[in-house]
């Protein structure tokens, strides 16, 4: 089935997510959607599978103009879409999710559980799935769970399929068997959207490249493009797309976590007998599959968690026990992962997010009252040195872009004395030129000596700025390896292999 997307114009308020774009993918054909994040690319696919309306174009399927008054129209005409955070019940089963919302009954009104599962079985088998329809969602792993997903939508005669940033979840393997499924997927005859902003994966897998930026077409391009041909059309300029690093020179260590263990509030293991040590001058990451402890390892390091038991020792001061104010006036500095709920306050200004850690005292505050003159100047050398992109210091933050956001968090996190710098997700959401300003900064602070750790899902990160890599799996380290291990290594690791 083509598809034919023409003029297509969504506005939020004021912003224009989607700006006159133009798109045309063929029968069968892999059409790679680029771009940074709040580009455009999911706003517009919602736009095609009916869950938002356009204020002005049209959609066209084998030429015939459609109206899609919601979700269900788009799924009637033949538009699946597969979502980054899956569509299903957890305790429902593979069969059970296939149908929900399309249930057919027997006689008597009970479900006709046995036509979902001879789909399930019919679909499994012509793409080599090997899924269970009896299996609950919630005890297959995320590359099977997104394989239902599939199921469910060619199970309802989708015949344009959409996959919006599927592989966060995915491992490296996981990726390269979604990726395989994709292209039997085309070579069958379905039409395929890929929404993406990671490069290695759209020259892999793509037939065409549409790049879209700031809510516009910017540009076409085939799949031979390079990285750097790419990257300047995502973001509008050139961009240097890998870390210039020395050598590390490890020091002394400095961090020692021992047999740390995290318990959630209903007393889980989230964290179990975690045991590491980072060396002043090196960068430990610590990669894995979102949602493996990462998270909760960040939060207990930071203090921010209370239920732990084991260790942790800076410069051979226990952490364990102390408040988030204490382990941040201990020398730590820390990029959370979510820069909006925890590292910023959206109406403060700039110059007021930069003394949020340090509000209490000196230099920023004296006898109660805040410095301006002293503040300001400190503002305006940081807008300078992190190139914040801003009309001025009083610019309320959350009027920013992603990247000069997290610039401004860098900002305030770097410009004290650190004994130690953990940054988690620190690229999540920002542009590929903010990206690289991030890795320069991580790594000469590594430089300067302070030990560093990096969390990130993104093995491509990990791998450029790692001196070592921890890779956790649900809630351990399965291992420490070397920067230079290999991916398929990695992604092994990542799935659970210890060896």
């Amino acid at each position: 089935m083509k598809l034919e997307l023409r003029g297509i114009t969504k506005r939020f308020g004021s912003l224009v997510a989607n700006d006159s774009i133009d798109l045309v993918v063929e029968s069968g054909e892999i059409h790679c959607l680029l771009g940074e994040n709040g580009a455009g690319k999911s706003t517009l696919m919602n736009v095609l599978s009916g869950l938002y309306r356009a204020e002005e174009g049209e959609i066209l399927l084998d030429g015939v103009r459609q109206h899609f008054a919601g979700p269900g129209d788009a799924m009637t005409a033949g538009i699946g879409m597969v979502h980054q955070h899956f569509m299903l019940i957890p305790v429902f089963t593979v069969a059970e999710n296939i149908i929900l919302g399309h249930e057919t009954t027997r006689a008597g009104g009970r479900l006709d559980l046995d036509a979902a599962r001879k789909l399930v079985r019919e679909i499994s088998a012509r793409f080599g799935f090997e899924l269970d329809p009896d299996a609950k969602v919630e005890d297959l792993p995320v590359g099977v769970q997104q394989r239902v997903e599939i199921i469910k939508a060619i199970g309802r005669d989708a015949e344009v399929l959409v996959f919006d940033e599927p592989t966060a979840v995915l491992t490296p393997q996981e990726t390269d068997d979604l990726m395989a499924i994709m292209r039997e997927l085309a070579e069958s005859g379905t039409t395929i959207v890929f929404i993406t902003h990671k490069l290695r994966e759209v020259r892999e897998v793509a037939d065409r490249i549409t790049v879209i930026r700031l809510g516009k077409v910017v540009g076409e391009a085939e799949p031979s493009a390079s990285n750097a041909e790419l990257a300047a059309l995502m973001v509008g300029r050139d961009v240097q797309l890998t870390v210039s690093k020395e050598p590390a020179q490890p020091g002394a260590t400095a961090l020692e976590v021992r047999n740390l263990t995290v318990f959630d509030s209903n007393g889980h293991k989230v964290v179990d007998d975690v045991s590491f040590d980072v060396h002043a001058g090196e960068i430990l990451a610590i990669a894995g599959v979102q949602g493996n402890g990462q998270s909760e390892l960040v939060e207990a390091l930071l203090g921010a968690r209370k239920q732990v038991t084991g260790d942790i020792v800076l410069d051979g001061n226990s952490l364990v026990g102390s408040s988030v104010h204490e382990v941040l006036r201990a020398g730590v500095g820390f990029v959370p992962e979510d820069r909006k709920t925890q590292g910023l306050v959206g109406e403060f200004s700039i110059a007021e997010n930069l003394m949020l850690d340090r509000s209490t005292g000196e230099p920023f505050v004296r006898h109660g009252a805040i410095q301006r003159e002293t503040l300001d100047t400190f503002a305006v050398e940081k807008v300078q040195e992190f190139d914040v992109r801003a009309p001025g210091i009083d610019t309320p933050v959350g009027r920013l872009s992603g990247g000069n956001q997290q610039k401004v968090v860098l900002a305030r996190e770097l410009s004290r004395e650190l004994r130690l710098f953990v940054a988690s997700q620190p690229t999540r959401g920002i542009d590929v030129g903010s990206i690289e300003f991030v890795h320069k900064r991580i790594v000469a602070t590594r430089d300067s000596g302070v030990p560093v750790i990096v969390v990130s899902s993104e093995l491509d990160e990990v791998a450029a700025l790692a001196d070592r890599i921890a890779v956790m799996y649900r809630g351990t380290i399965v291992g420490i390896v070397p920067a230079q291990t290999s991916r398929e290594v990695l992604g092994m690791m990542m799935g659970g292999e210890h060896d």
